[in-house]
C-alpha cells in the first residue's frame, strides 16, 4: 500500500505544473515590504522580507541571527523634515515555511520607532539592492494623524507579502521611495504588530519535488528519472530554449539527422555544466556575485552566439550562391553535396539553445546538498537536461526530414531555392532580438 501511494504521488508531478508549488514569484526573489504608519504623534516603521528558495538557502542564518533586526535598521532610510531618523528596534519574527524541493522559505518582519517627528517625511529602503523581486512601499495613518498628501498608496497590494496579485507576477511592483506630507495626531501612538505568516501549502509536485522524496527504493528513483525527463522535455516546449534557431540552423547549413542528434548532445552537456556552475556560484561566490544577475548576462551571450552563428550559416549561403551563378558548381551539386553546418557553428547552436538553466533545476541541485542526496540530485539533473535535448532533438530532425522531403519534389524556383539564406536571416533576427532584450538588464 505504502509503495502504491508513493506511486501515484509520483505521478502527481506529472500533472501538477513545475512552478505551482515554488515561490509565486520565483526561486530567486527577495521581496520586501515597509509601512511608514505615522499613529498619534510617533513615526514607525514596518519592514517585512519574504525570501524565496534560493536566497534563504544563502541568506537564512544571517536574517535568523541575533542583532539581524537592528543591522536591517541601517538600510531603512528615513527622513523626517530633512532629517535621518535613527530607528529602535520595538520587535521582530522569524519564520519559516516549506518550499520547493524540499528547501524553505522565509518571512522576516520587524518593526521600528523613530526618533524624530515632523510634517515631512522622505523613505527608501536599501536592504537587498542588488536582488530582484518585489518592491512596496506605503504609507500609513492612525489615532489621529492625517495624511495630507503621498507618493505612495496607504493600502498594501500584497497584503503585507502574503498575496501577490496574479496579474502582476510577471511584473512585479518596483516601489522602494516614498514621500509623503503628513498631520501628526495629539496623543500616544501605537505600533504596527506583527503579522501572522500566511497559510503553508500542503501539497508539492513538479520536477523540483522529486527531489525530496522520503521512499528512495530503485523503483522509485527510476520512475523519479523518467519524470524529470518528462519535464525537461515539457520545460523545452515553452518559450526560448532555442527551438526556432535549431530548426532555422538545420535547415540553412543543409544539416543531417547525426547533426540533430550532435546538438541535443551538446544541449545536455551544456544544460548540466550550466546548473552546477550556478550552483558553484550560488555556494561559494554568493557575497560577491547574486546568482540571479547572471542569468541577463548569459542571455547576453547566448544571443551573441546566435548572432554569431546565424551571420556565417548566413555568408556561406551567400558564398555558395555567387559560385554556383559564376559556374564553379555542376547543377544538383547544391542539392547532392552541400553542407555548411561547420563544428564551430553546431557547438554554438547546441551552447546557445542550453546555455540558460532551469531555475528548477538549480532548485533541484540546491536540495540535494542540503538533503545530502547529491548522486541523486546530479542523476534527476541530467534527466531533466537529457529530456530537454530529447525535445530540441526532434524538433531538429524534423526540420531536416522536412527539407529532404522538399528536396525530393524538387520544387525548384527562387523562394526554394532561397530557403536555406531565409533560415540563416531568421537565426540572426532571433539572435539580435535576444541581445537587445538582455542589454537593459546588463546596462
Amino acid at each position: 500500500m505504502k509503495r502504491f501511494v508513493v506511486f501515484v504521488t509520483l505521478l502527481g508531478a506529472l500533472v501538477i505544473s513545475a512552478d505551482a508549488f515554488a515561490h509565486p514569484l520565483g526561486n530567486f526573489t527577495v521581496n520586501r515590504f515597509s509601512a511608514v504608519e505615522v499613529s498619534g504623534e510617533t513615526i514607525y516603521v514596518k519592514q517585512v522580507l519574504d525570501l524565496a528558495e534560493i536566497p534563504t538557502f544563502q541568506e537564512g542564518k544571517r536574517v535568523r541571527r541575533a542583532g539581524y533586526a537592528r543591522e536591517l535598521a541601517e538600510s531603512l532610510q528615513l527622513h523626517v523634515d530633512g532629517k535621518r531618523a535613527s530607528l529602535r528596534l520595538l520587535d521582530s519574527s522569524v519564520a519559516f515555511r516549506p518550499g520547493a524541493g524540499g528547501l524553505k522559505t522565509l518571512r522576516f518582519e520587524a518593526v521600528y520607532e523613530s526618533n524624530l517627528s515632523g510634517r515631512s517625511l522622505r523613505f527608501r529602503d536599501k536592504s537587498f539592492g542588488s536582488r530582484i523581486g518585489w518592491e512596496e512601499v506605503i504609507v500609513r495613518a492612525s489615532r489621529g494623524a492625517r495624511i495630507e498628501s503621498a507618493s505612495v498608496s496607504s493600502r498594501s497590494v500584497s497584503d503585507e507579502l502574503r498575496r501577490y496579485p496574479r496579474d502582476l507576477l510577471k511584473e512585479p511592483l518596483n516601489v522602494e521611495y516614498g514621500t509623503a506630507a503628513v498631520t501628526l495626531g495629539s496623543g500616544a501612538g501605537e505600533p504596527p504588530a506583527l503579522g501572522e505568516a500566511p497559510t503553508v501549502r500542503s501539497s508539492s509536485g513538479g520536477f523540483a519535488s522529486l527531489i525530496a522524496r522520503e521512499d528512495l527504493g530503485l523503483g522509485v528513483i527510476l520512475l523519479s528519472l523518467l519524470i524529470a525527463a518528462f519535464w525537461g522535455a515539457a520545460h523545452a516546449l515553452t518559450p526560448g530554449h532555442g527551438k526556432a534557431i535549431v530548426a532555422g540552423y538545420l535547415v540553412g547549413s543543409r544539416g543531417r539527422p547525426r547533426h540533430a542528434v550532435a546538438l541535443g548532445l551538446i544541449v545536455t552537456v551544456s544544460h548540466t555544466v550550466g546548473v552546477f556552475a550556478i550552483g558553484l556560484i550560488t555556494l561559494a561566490l554568493s557575497q560577491f556575485i547574486v546568482p540571479e544577475r547572471l542569468y541577463p548576462w548569459l542571455t547576453l551571450t547566448s544571443g551573441l552566439l546566435v548572432v554569431a552563428v546565424g551571420a556565417s550559416v548566413l555568408l556561406k549561403r551567400l558564398r555558395h550562391r555567387r559560385a554556383h551563378h559564376q559556374g564553379h558548381h555542376h547543377h544538383g551539386h547544391e542539392h547532392s553535396h552541400d553542407n555548411g553546418y561547420g563544428r564551430g557553428g553546431l557547438l554554438g547552436v547546441g551552447v546557445a539553445a542550453g546555455l540558460l538553466p532551469c531555475p528548477s533545476a538549480l532548485v533541484v541541485l540546491l536540495s540535494a546538498i542540503a538533503l545530502h542526496r547529491i548522486g541523486l540530485g546530479l542523476a534527476l539533473i541530467v534527466a531533466f537536461s537529457v529530456g530537454l535535448a530529447a525535445t530540441i532533438t526532434a524538433i531538429g530532425l524534423v526540420a531536416v526530414l522536412a527539407r529532404r522531403v522538399f528536396g525530393r519534389l524538387r520544387l525548384d524556383g527562387p523562394l526554394v531555392n532561397a530557403l536555406p539564406a531565409v533560415s540563416a536571416l531568421v537565426i540572426l533576427a532571433v539572435g539580435v532580438g535576444i541581445t537587445l532584450n538582455a542589454l537593459p538588464e546588463v546596462l
